[in-house]
C-alpha cells in the first residue's frame, strides 16, 4: 500500500526524441502524461525504476511550460545513479516525473529589474533556454513586455551546446531583448570556432559592460559549475551588486 501510494506521486514521461551531442551530452524530449504548470526555470524529479525503487535525481527543464513536451539537457556521470539510465534510453520508454515542480531559479520580476545576465556553464544554461522561449512564446501571445536578456554561456568546445546554440543564435538575431554569447575554454581542440574564448566568466564582465547591464539596472545569474558560480558571484561583488540581485543555481555531481 505505501509502494502505489508513493508512486501516486509521479507521472509518466515517454521519450519522444533524443539528440546526442557528444558521448555525454544530449537532450531528451519526453511526452508526459498529465499536465505539469511550472514556472520557468525550475527543475523536474525524474526518477528511473531500478530493483523495485524508484532511484531520482533533479533536472532543470528546458522546454517551455507552453510547449507539450518536458525537456532536459543531461550531462553523462559514468558513476552517477541516473545519468547512465538515461544513457540507455531508447524511443518509447517511459520515466517517471514527479507531479510537483518546483525551484526558486526563476526570472526575478519582483526587484523592478527589467535586465539580466545569466551566466551558465553547458548543461547550466536549461533554465535560461527555458525563460528565453517562454518570453518569446508569450510576447508572440502579446501577455508581456520584453525583460532584456543578456545569456552568456561556455563550454569546453562549441559542439557540446548541440541545437540549442543554434535555437540561441537565431533568437538573437530576431529578438532586440535578447542578447547571446556563447563561449568556448579551450579554443585549441575547436578550430573553427571563431567567437568567444574563455570561460563564462572571463567575459561576463566585458559584455555586461558592453551593453549597459549594470548593478543599478540588473539582476545577475550564474548556474551549472560550483566553480563558475563562486568566480561569477565575486566578480559581480566587486561590480557593486547587491548580493539579493545575485542568483544561483549549482549543478553537483551526485555519486553512490
Amino acid at each position: 500500500m505505501q509502494r502505489r501510494r508513493a508512486r501516486t506521486q509521479y507521472c509518466k514521461g515517454e521519450l519522444i526524441e533524443r539528440e546526442d551531442f557528444s558521448e555525454d551530452l544530449a537532450a531528451f524530449k519526453f511526452r508526459v502524461d498529465k499536465q505539469l504548470p511550472f514556472i520557468p526555470g525550475q527543475y523536474a524529479t525524474i526518477g528511473f525504476e531500478v530493483d523495485g525503487k524508484i532511484v531520482q535525481r533533479p533536472y532543470s527543464i528546458v522546454s517551455s511550460p507552453h510547449e507539450p513536451f518536458m525537456e532536459v539537457f543531461v550531462e553523462l556521470v559514468p558513476e552517477g545513479a541516473t545519468t547512465p539510465l538515461f544513457w540507455a534510453l531508447e524511443l518509447g520508454d517511459t520515466v517517471f516525473i514527479r507531479e510537483r515542480l518546483v525551484g526558486k531559479f526563476v526570472l526575478d520580476i519582483e526587484s523592478g529589474m527589467t535586465h539580466h545576465v545569466m551566466a551558465g556553464t553547458v548543461t547550466g544554461a536549461a533554465p535560461y533556454i527555458s525563460i528565453a522561449r517562454t518570453q518569446k512564446i508569450e510576447q508572440e501571445q502579446g501577455k508581456t513586455s520584453p525583460h532584456q536578456i543578456l545569456a552568456i554561456v561556455g563550454a569546453s568546445r562549441s559542439w557540446e551546446l548541440g541545437y540549442y546554440m543554434d535555437e540561441l543564435n537565431e533568437l538573437a538575431a530576431q529578438e532586440e531583448w535578447f542578447t547571446f554569447v556563447p563561449t568556448v575554454s579551450r579554443p585549441w581542440e575547436d578550430p573553427e570556432w571563431e567567437g568567444e574564448s574563455g570561460r563564462a566568466e572571463d567575459v561576463i564582465r566585458k559584455y555586461g559592460d558592453q551593453l549597459g547591464y549594470d548593478h543599478t539596472n540588473a539582476v545577475v545569474y550564474a548556474c551549472g559549475h560550483p566553480q563558475m558560480i563562486e568566480n561569477s558571484k565575486a566578480i559581480w561583488a566587486r561590480a557593486r551588486y547587491p548580493e539579493e540581485r545575485i542568483k544561483e543555481e549549482k549543478f553537483f555531481v551526485i555519486k553512490e
